[in-house]
């Protein structure tokens, strides 16, 4: 083993420039402080078990603006600031509740969770037949005549010939997100799901939808897994089912919230900023550590590392926890809107949104000779086993800053495997988190953040 390992360093060492050969100390430097210093799933910890969810517009998240603030300044960041968003604020309300009613009147309770944005049912809840589809074709074939006063079951699994399981969201998750008013199209009176996770477990996994403000809105929720097996087993043996539906949830009025912005001050060129981070809101069941306080508190370790190894960035480096990523977007097209509004040069942002797992990668959304720049450095990377810049997606609440500015966008790139596992769900909690996973992470962004830091794009 150890033959191997000394020969992966030696090889991916192999071609470098003199340039490179120097920064290839400072990469073991980063590495090494990271992996044996970090303090990011000591803050990761804190922010997930004790703050707890935090959803935007929640005491939660305003609890999790004050840790993070504290939390930047314990890093030693030259600058601390928050910057005002106006975020959503939809509240889940009483306990949801579900079951499914066999023709004998025999009922089964299954469990349950309101998807985001959704309307209440009445408060007596709602109680209809059930009709099972797999897809939105299947949806119109039916059509009104079988659909009208009914509940929909969209009943559509993740494919697993996706090595990415990202890929099988992306295609799972439109039942989710336009379910609802696809079916109230033909008539439905409530929508529910099968959670976007390929586990067969009890948790249900909650996420945003949205509405067609053209068609009627109906309420819509997730069920587990091991549930919509359930229901679909006994919709085959019994086309009589019924389910019923009752949830609490409303949208109330906008409130005040905010991102969290830190800042390193570049020594040659301080009016050019490299953004890195994640998401500090989170959706309100489990902890929120993998979606997304690992990003932010990997963000956060940025600036303490840079500090710590006494780093000088060339331009100026900011660490920001965005605030509302999972039901609006608010706090990313806030900060972009008023970087633009100052005519701010953002020439790089780095965001963390898949989880806390091994990285091996990282997505460039960019032009061809920005991404070509990129990956003559990816010899640097690879003896941290970093080795993919193949991919092109760079992170939700960084794509304002493309759209508005053309920032060039990173997105850290990690194993896939687990994380729908735990996504949206009660089961997202920081005992999920591996503490070696997530500073590699942690240190693939430092390292990224440095070489961009030193030559631009």
């Amino acid at each position: 083993m150890k033959k191997i390992l000394s020969l992966l360093g030696f090889f991916s060492c192999i071609g470098l420039t003199n340039a490179q050969h120097s920064d290839s100390v400072v990469f073991s430097k980063i590495y090494s402080e990271i992996l044996v210093n970090a303090k990011a799933y000591d803050w990761l910890r804190t922010l997930s078990y004790d703050v707890g969810h935090r959803l935007s517009g929640s005491p939660g998240a305003e609890k999790a603006v004050l840790f993070t603030e504290k939390m930047f300044r314990d890093a030693g960041a030259d600058t601390v600031w928050l910057q005002e968003v106006m975020v959503p604020h939809w509240v889940r309300g009483e306990k949801e509740e579900a079951k499914i009613i066999d023709s004998r009147k025999n009922a089964q309770a299954v469990p349950v969770l309101a998807l985001g944005r959704s309307v209440a049912t009445p408060k007596e809840g709602i109680t209809a037949d059930v009709i099972e589809v797999y897809d939105f074709a299947q949806l119109k074939k039916l059509g009104e005549e079988n659909i009208k006063g009914k509940i929909v079951f969209f009943n559509h699994p993740f494919d697993e010939s996706h090595v990415n399981t990202f890929a099988a969201y992306s295609k799972a998750g439109k039942y989710r997100w336009a379910g609802p008013s696809e079916a109230a199209r033909y008539g439905a009176v409530a929508t529910i799901c099968r959670s976007m996770t390929n586990v067969q477990d009890d948790y249900p996994h909650t996420g945003a939808m949205g509405y067609n403000d053209s068609l009627p809105k109906i309420p819509c929720a997730a069920i587990s897994t091991n549930a919509a097996n359930l229901l679909s087993r006994i919709l085959k043996a019994d086309p009589k089912v019924q389910f019923y539906l009752k949830m609490n949830c409303q949208t109330l009025d906008s409130v005040k919230s905010y991102n969290v912005i830190a800042e390193i001050t570049g020594t040659e060129f301080p009016e050019e900023f490299i953004s890195v981070g994640g998401h500090l809101d989170s959706w309100d069941v489990g902890h929120g550590a993998h979606d997304d306080g690992a990003g932010v508190v990997q963000g956060i370790e940025v600036i303490r590392t840079f500090k710590a190894l006494k780093l000088q960035p060339k331009r100026s480096i900011r660490a920001v926890a965005w605030m509302n990523e999972e039901n609006g977007v608010m706090g990313g097209k806030v900060y972009a809107e008023d970087a633009l509004l100052k005519k701010e040069n953002h020439i790089a942002a780095i965001e963390s949104d898949a989880g806390a797992s091994s990285p091996y990668g990282f997505g460039l959304d960019m032009s061809e000779t920005q991404r070509n720049k990129v990956k003559e450095w990816a010899p640097l990377f690879t003896r941290y086993l970093v080795w993919n810049f193949d991919f092109e997606h760079g992170g939700t609440d960084i794509e304002p800053l493309k759209k508005h500015l053309g920032t060039p966008l990173f997105g850290l790139i990690v194993d896939s495997q687990r994380y729908f596992d735990y996504h949206h769900a009660a089961s997202d909690t920081v005992y999920k988190i591996n503490k070696r996973e997530l500073h590699l992470g942690a240190a693939a962004m430092t390292a990224m953040a440095y070489l961009l830091s030193q030559y631009g794009l």
